[in-house]
């Protein structure tokens, strides 16, 4: 395979050309074969494979992955959504009381600490 024929995001007309009860092994061109597996088949969930695919079945694939050793991971999904990770919050964007009221730990033992010390003073 040379190494810029196929690329991440490629559509492309596949052969199904053998069925595994965790995907399908597809291929690609001549001498290269790639795996849709079940759970990138469809968009909806997917119990059994032969509901969905048959060997010699030619169908459009998108190239979603391709590893470092050359395996080629496809779908043939239509809503593949990027997720962004999820940044940590700022020290400054995090809240500074509880909501709703709610007193921290630390400033209930400061006004505990004050009123003990007030009750020790006067006695």
């Amino acid at each position: 395979m040379q190494e810029d024929q196929f690329k991440i995001g490629d559509t492309l007309e596949v052969e199904v050309i053998k069925i595994h009860n965790f995907g399908a092994v597809v291929k690609l061109s001549q001498n290269v074969r790639g795996l849709i597996h079940i759970s990138q088949v469809s968009d909806s969930f997917v119990k059994n494979i032969n509901e969905f695919l048959k060997i010699g079945d030619k169908v459009n694939a998108r190239i979603k992955k391709i590893s470092a050793d050359g395996k080629i991971d496809l779908t043939l999904k239509k809503n593949i959504k990027t997720v962004a990770p999820n940044p940590k919050p700022k020290e400054k964007d995090k809240p500074k009381e509880p909501a709703f009221g709610f007193f921290g730990l630390g400033e209930k033992m400061e006004e505990f600490l004050k009123r003990a010390e007030e009750e020790n003073i006067g006695s």
